[in-house]
């Protein structure tokens, strides 16, 4: 077989070194390729890290053992033999930035793997990597340069790295710099100057909020093929909200970051919130600051942990050991009846409310003129199976309304249950959410939902009479609410505000504080979603895809209105053409909905629906072993196949 120039560049020779020129035939393998360059470098060093960078074709060569034939090489590529880890700028959702080594050649889903082992977080399929946002400076300002936190002399994140008894990985122990870097991990940040909240990027529509979702990097393609380069500014954030299997003791770092992305969602009103919710999450970020220098996420020993899963093992099975009573009981579905004040907002009507008889049964509620007349045929029914569901509270003014936008042929149609009092919305609150997922009041989950419902409401009443001692404490309350309320209100008249509520957390521990500001995001009607613009198959009007971990939502774009609700269990089957950019899903009852994405690559959506399906599947005996194949079939596309 003839022999054939190839030239291949070396990085270690520096980039003004000309490439390399060896000798080859057509059937020498890769692995001898590279054994050749390296020869011919006369560098001595460790090369085990080192492939093959096929520049023309954007592609790792990382089978040693193919030939160059196989891979299609010929005389005219550009090969440069390289480091497949290299150093990267992270931003993490605490805003502070790691120099950190992360895998180029792998698909991004395994570098971010490779990432939060290095830093201890489990659960690493519900993070992903995204571009910053360019910032636009302005001609006063001078470039102040961030802090790094360099980490690059750590181990490559192999498939397991050693761990102190605090769950610490061992190599942060080496040195006091790189412990100091572990406890910023584990330890949420102090609260942030109120000039620095007014200066980050904050979007202030729909359609800003879309373009930053078009900023995710493809989790099926690596980061140099998607042209990330050495040392660039990359941000990790929870991209799937699907918390699966979160144990404080054991996810120190993954819990504090957590928290300190929903904190700015809130900070950054990302997630919408009311005025008593954010009066809330001010008390909470307080009190956490507070106790964050005194307290820490302890870390169990593996002895409790087993001790602690036995325990629950043993709880589900006297749970299963009930008498007759409770079966018979369970097997008669529960229901919920009470007089309730019920409003349609129309236009060009300004009737209020008017009190009927209501029933909640299954999933339907049903309501009558009064009492003596429900055993009659009911006013109306209404089934919450995908509806959306919101509060509209305010405890101050004793208002308990529930907001429900109930899936219609038209659209969605929006109703208002106005409860008496806190309990009777508990209730009324936990069943519609379940029954919104498709789940009955026989559920387990509904005892607990109304629990955390009470909880919240209790947070946000006021105690006047043990909050006066505390006033003339200093507490810089424009570093705890949102931009809107710094300017609405001075620090005068929000320290006491903040305090009133304060009392109510004040004998949190760190941990609970932590996870009550996660609950009380979770039950925002706003969290977890990812908007996209798109154009669906014969409109011709933009509108706005909301991607939730349990649901799409169409909305208007104009208005902001939900126009309609689709479930991913009722999700059949869905397609993307990779040709003409189309996404195509088909639900139950023969609802085919096609869109084309106007603000982000169809990639991004199909890669999110697949996503959460993906997430859907875990389970707890599962927890620690990851389906990376599944993962990709369902989120790689064309790509995958």
């Amino acid at each position: 077989m003839a022999a054939w120039d190839l030239s291949v560049t070396v990085e270690e020779l520096g980039p003004q070194a000309p490439p390399l020129k060896i000798s080859v035939t057509s059937d020498l393998h890769i692995g001898g390729v590279i054994l050749r360059v390296v020869e011919k470098s006369q560098i001595q060093r460790d090369w085990s890290d080192h492939a093959l960078w096929w520049e023309q074709k954007q592609q790792w060569l990382l089978k040693p053992s193919w030939t160059l034939d196989k891979c299609g090489i010929h005389a005219d590529a550009r090969l440069c033999l390289t480091s497949q880890h290299k150093p990267l700028r992270l931003r993490l959702p605490s805003g502070i930035t790691l120099r950190l080594r992360a895998c180029f050649s792998s698909p991004v889903f395994r570098s971010v793997t490779g990432i939060c082992r290095l830093l201890n977080i489990r659960h690493p399929e519900e993070l992903s990597l995204l571009w910053p946002v360019e910032e636009k400076k302005k001609k006063k300002e001078k470039d102040v340069e961030e802090e790094l936190y360099d980490i690059t002399r750590a181990p490559l994140p192999s498939s397991s790295i050693p761990k102190l008894a605090n769950g610490m990985p061992a190599f942060f122990a080496e040195a006091a710099e790189t412990e100091a870097v572990y406890k910023m991990l584990v330890v949420s940040q102090p609260a942030p100057a109120p000039e620095t909240i007014a200066k980050l990027y904050r979007t202030t529509n729909i359609t800003e909020k879309a373009h930053i979702n078009s900023r995710w990097l493809d989790s099926s393609r690596s980061l140099l093929q998607q042209g990330v380069k050495e040392n660039d500014k990359l941000i990790l954030r929870f991209k799937y909200y699907t918390f699966h299997d979160i144990v404080p003791q054991a996810d120190a770092v993954r819990v504090t970051q957590l928290y300190e992305q929903a904190r700015w969602a809130v900070l950054l009103e990302d997630t919408e919130c009311t005025e008593e919710e954010m009066m809330v999450f001010a008390a909470l970020q307080y009190h956490i600051g507070k106790v964050s220098l005194t307290e820490q996420f302890v870390a169990s020993c593996p002895a409790m942990e087993d001790l602690d899963s036995a325990l629950q093992c043993l709880e589900v099975k006297m749970e299963g050991e009930s008498s007759a009573d409770d079966m018979l009981e369970t097997m008669t579905a529960p229901e919920l009846h009470d007089y309730l004040k019920i409003f349609r907002p129309k236009r060009l009507t300004l009737k209020g409310y008017k009190q009927y008889w209501f029933t909640f049964k299954e999933t339907t509620i049903s309501y009558f003129k009064s009492k003596e007349e429900s055993c009659k045929e009911p006013i109306q029914q209404m089934s919450l199976k995908g509806c959306e569901v919101a509060p509209d509270v305010s405890v101050a003014g004793q208002k308990f309304c529930i907001r429900l936008l109930i899936p219609g042929p038209e659209g969605m149609n929006e109703v208002y249950l106005r409860c008496e009092h806190e309990q009777q919305y508990s209730r009324w609150m936990a069943a519609c959410r379940l029954a919104s997922k498709g789940k009955t009041l026989a559920d387990s989950s509904f005892s607990s939902e109304v629990q955390s419902i009470q909880s919240f409401l209790a947070m946000q009443k006021t105690t006047p009479s043990t909050n006066t001692a505390q006033t003339d404490e200093s507490i810089n309350t424009h570093s705890l609410v949102s931009p809107r309320y710094q300017k609405k209100y001075k620090p005068k008249q929000l320290t006491p505000r903040i305090l009133e509520a304060y009392q109510n957390v004040a004998q949190l521990s760190l941990t609970d504080a932590v996870q009550r500001f996660l609950q009380i995001w979770q039950a925002l009607p706003d969290f977890g979603l990812a908007y996209i613009v798109v154009r669906f198959k014969g409109c011709r009007k933009d509108e706005v895809l909301g991607i939730a971990n349990n649901r799409l939502i169409r909305i208007d774009l104009s208005v902001g209105d939900v126009v309609k609700t689709w479930r991913y269990n009722t999700m059949r089957q869905w397609n993307v053409n990779w040709d003409i950019k189309q996404v195509a899903i088909e639900f139950d009852g023969n609802v085919n909905i096609a869109f084309s994405c106007v603000t982000a690559d169809c990639k991004i959506v199909h890669e999110y629906i697949g996503g959460y399906i993906f997430m859907s599947t875990r389970g707890r005996e599962q927890s620690n072993t990851l389906n990376e194949e599944l993962f990709h079939k369902l989120t790689g596309g064309h790509e995958a196949l």
